[in-house]
């Protein structure tokens, strides 16, 4: 009866004990991205308002980040920073759902699995960027019609009257651009748009990998916030400067009416020469630094409350 009693026990103790997992075995919910991304809208959502007005307005306040913020705050009142919010959380839903989930899925399938001779196999630098350069394609497609919807409404609060959108939300946007303009108006600058998410992924994402590996492993930093704060930084240095002439090509081509994109290159480079291409890249990388870190800060807790959940060791690499 001790020996039954000893084994029963030593059973109990052995099923509540956390089982170490495979890598391949762990696969997120596709839409972790998503949700981290949304969350870090609401916080970050003035700081992509400015910017969007920085690249399109031709005005004395649209020359630095300093007088557009109380410019705004003047003319439009503390709501006027939170502009084009609801169109910002469809795109984080759709765009940034996208974008990881497929990244995260296609990372899942390619890595090998472990074997006694390699029992953490990684892809390689070039593997990661080419996976995430397709998944942001994707994300770029599938979330146009909310990037045109943030564009036009971000940047309605310093248009004349009458050349204003004045949508109410989202949906009514999307609604009215149907109705009016057809559905072609849905993917208009679809071409900037998926080559800024393409190379946004592939910068923001890979390089975040590296900077994160490469901190814990040289400075001896731990898996934690400040090793999230340094390499999403550093990430969002990277994915700024990279992105940045698509970035002002995409707002502008989506906030413009019918004017080909051939024209506002032309435009824009004979007024403004050719340091348009870094137009508002300092708010942009204020913009997008915070945005990495709470991104990525996000996912990360969404990934540790998943594990936990489901007993998987913290200490696991995924």
């Amino acid at each position: 009866m001790a020996t039954l009693t000893e084994s029963i026990l030593r059973g109990e103790l052995k099923s509540t004990k956390k089982v170490p997992h495979e890598k391949s075995q762990i696969h997120y919910p596709f839409w972790f991205g998503g949700s981290a991304a949304s969350m870090a809208a609401c916080i970050t959502h003035p700081l992509d308002l400015v910017k969007v007005r920085l690249q399109i307005l031709q005005t004395p306040a649209s020359k630095s980040m300093l007088r557009m913020f109380p410019c705004i705050l003047t003319c439009e009142g503390p709501r006027g920073l939170y502009s084009g919010f609801t169109a910002a959380l469809m795109r984080q839903m759709t765009y940034s759902t996208a974008r990881f989930g497929v990244y995260e899925d296609l990372k899942h399938r390619c890595t090998p699995h472990p074997t006694p001779s390699n029992p953490t196999p990684k892809l390689s630098i070039l593997e990661m960027t080419l996976l995430s350069s397709a998944s942001g394609f994707i994300g770029g497609v599938v979330g146009n019609p909310a990037d045109v919807l943030i564009v036009r409404m971000q940047s309605d609060g310093g248009k004349p009257a009458e050349l204003r959108y004045n949508y109410r939300n989202a949906i009514d946007g999307l609604i009215r651009m149907v109705r009016k303009e057809g559905y072609s108006s849905l993917f208009r600058g679809v071409g900037p748009n998926a080559s800024r998410a393409c190379l946004m992924n592939a910068s923001q994402l890979v390089s975040y990998d590296i900077f994160k590996a490469l901190y814990m492993k040289h400075f001896r930093l731990e898996d934690n916030f400040v090793t999230y704060l340094a390499a999403s930084v550093s990430a969002g240095l990277v994915a700024t400067t990279v992105c940045s002439p698509v970035d002002v090509i995409k707002t502008r081509v989506m906030s413009a009416k019918n004017v080909p994109l051939m024209g506002i290159l032309r435009r824009t480079a004979r007024v403004e020469g050719w340091m348009w291409m870094f137009r508002g890249w300092i708010p942009s990388f204020i913009r997008l630094g915070p945005q990495t870190v709470c991104t990525m800060l996000f996912f990360e807790q969404h990934k540790n409350v998943y594990r936990q959940w489901k007993g998987i060791d913290k200490g696991v690499e995924i």
